[in-house]
């Protein structure tokens, strides 16, 4: 298309307005001429004056639009300007060169930026050192792979909500091995002292068997959970805390006097321990504890163990052990008359399973006995410790049975053992001691009646 095809001048533009298909056809346009012939066919019927100025306005809008993309599409116009420059970045919409004019006409990042782009050309990566932050850094790829348990540590809250019920299963089953276990399962941090105190705070206020089984604990556990230095830190609070601990305990102090000789003793505490407190302590109660254990280790210097600083638990008590025991307190009883003192010393051998044995060294006694004072004294024994649920009803019938099967050999030492037994039980089954059962199978000696020297000396049947 040549440059006189175009309007040069306001009034050929004018003239291409009024007659639109004219232009077109000057253009080139065949489907602009198209689009002109329907619109004059329109034209050609009826319209309002209103609907004509519209329309012609509408025509007059659109031959104006078709003249600037006219011209924009010639290299020159006459009198115009040049049109852009191909090379620019002006002349290629999809160049990623910046169109603000600005730089040195260089591709962005040096034409290594872009989606799916890999990086400039040319450019050989090295080596690089795998990032623990990346999301696809591969933590089996980089070689041998060390896993560790982290464990949070115990505040005290958790720490007593978690070692006190330990320490309650121990005192039942006695096993500290399964306690160290546990123990080294948790993370104590700097509360490794707190284990000791709690567990000898609740060996205070158990019985003495839960005080020896505290004492073994801490040895055992002095070079696999805690130091000597844990240890003493323990006994520190606990020697600060007596007097709040004399509330629920009066004879802490002694107790914890015992508590720290039976430590040295078994080298769980520094053997200067007693010796850092020399002139040291203002409270009575400290001093109390820690003359009492000055005093145990001075008595037992020649021993390296007070094993027997708290008795021997009940359990662990040898047979022959017990049974002295017992023989001690019904002679005593017999001596003195005391029913609740024999009481409280049954209750301290802490041997429920066998108070049987009570209940027949009771009945041999008086079996072996002469008078009728020994009679009333051990039925009302056991009287009492039936009503107060001390002797179980097993244990009596236990005791009594052992007698009733050993009666054939006892009678060789007592010949009255017989009579003697019939009275006791009598007595026992009135005052509701023992069972009518337990009565009625009490053995009796059958008595050989003669009849007259005219019968030939034969036996009554």
């Amino acid at each position: 298309m040549s440059a006189s095809a175009i309007p040069a001048s306001s009034g050929e533009a004018l003239r291409c307005a009024r007659f639109p298909l004219e232009a077109a056809r000057a253009l080139g346009d065949e489907e602009a001429v198209e689009e002109e012939a329907l619109a004059l066919a329109e034209e050609r019927r009826a319209r309002t004056p209103q609907e004509r100025a519209l329309h012609e306005a509408r025509l007059k809008a659109k031959a104006k639009r078709r003249s600037r993309r006219a011209s924009s599409r010639d290299s020159l116009s006459e009198g115009g300007e040049p049109r852009a420059d191909p090379a620019s970045p002006r002349g290629r919409p999809h160049d990623r060169r910046s169109r603000a004019g600005k730089g040195r006409g260089l591709p962005k990042k040096g034409g290594a930026g872009g989606k799916g782009v890999w990086g400039a050309p040319g450019v050989v990566y090295g080596e690089q050192e795998p990032d623990a932050q990346d999301p696809n850094y591969d933590e089996a790829a980089q070689g041998d792979t060390v896993y560790a348990t982290v464990v949070p540590e115990l505040d005290e809250a958790e720490l007593e909500k978690t070692v006190q019920p330990t320490v309650l299963e121990y005192f039942e089953h006695g096993d500290s091995l399964e306690v160290v276990e546990l123990l080294q399962g948790l993370n104590l941090g700097g509360h490794r002292a707190a284990v000791p105190s709690l567990a000898m705070v609740l060996s205070l206020e158990g019985k003495a068997s839960h005080r020896e089984l505290t004492s073994r604990l801490l040895s055992d556990l002095v070079g696999k959970v805690l130091s000597p230095e844990d240890i003493a830190t323990a006994f520190d609070g606990m020697l600060h805390d007596l007097p709040d601990l004399i509330l629920d305990t009066p004879e802490a102090p002694q107790m914890l006097g015992q508590f720290i000789a039976r430590a040295v003793a078994d080298h769980a505490l520094p053997l200067d321990f007693l010796e850092r407190y020399k002139g040291r302590v203002d409270c009575e109660h400290a001093r109390a504890a820690l003359d009492r254990a000055a005093v145990l280790l001075r008595i037992k210097r020649d021993v390296n163990r007070l094993d027997n600083v708290w008795g021997v638990g009940g359990g662990q008590r040898p047979v022959r052990h017990l049974i002295k025991e017992m023989n001690l307190l019904l002679r005593e009883y017999l001596l003195s008359g005391e029913v609740s003192e024999a009481e409280h010393c049954l209750r301290q051998l802490e041997v429920p399973h066998f108070h049987h044995e009570l209940v027949y060294e009771a009945v041999v006694m008086v079996l072996e006995s002469s008078g009728e004072a020994a009679v009333t004294m051990m039925m009302k024994l056991l009287k009492v410790l039936w009503e107060t649920g001390l002797v179980t009803l097993d244990q009596m019938n236990r005791g009594f049975q052992r007698v009733y099967d050993e009666l054939g050999d006892i009678s060789l030492d007592v010949p009255l053992a017989h009579s003697i037994l019939e009275r006791l039980v009598d007595l026992c089954f009135e005052e509701g001691v023992i069972t009518k059962q337990l009565r009625d199978t009490c053995p009796a000696r059958g008595r050989k009646r003669f009849v007259s020297e005219g019968d030939g000396g034969q036996i009554k049947q």
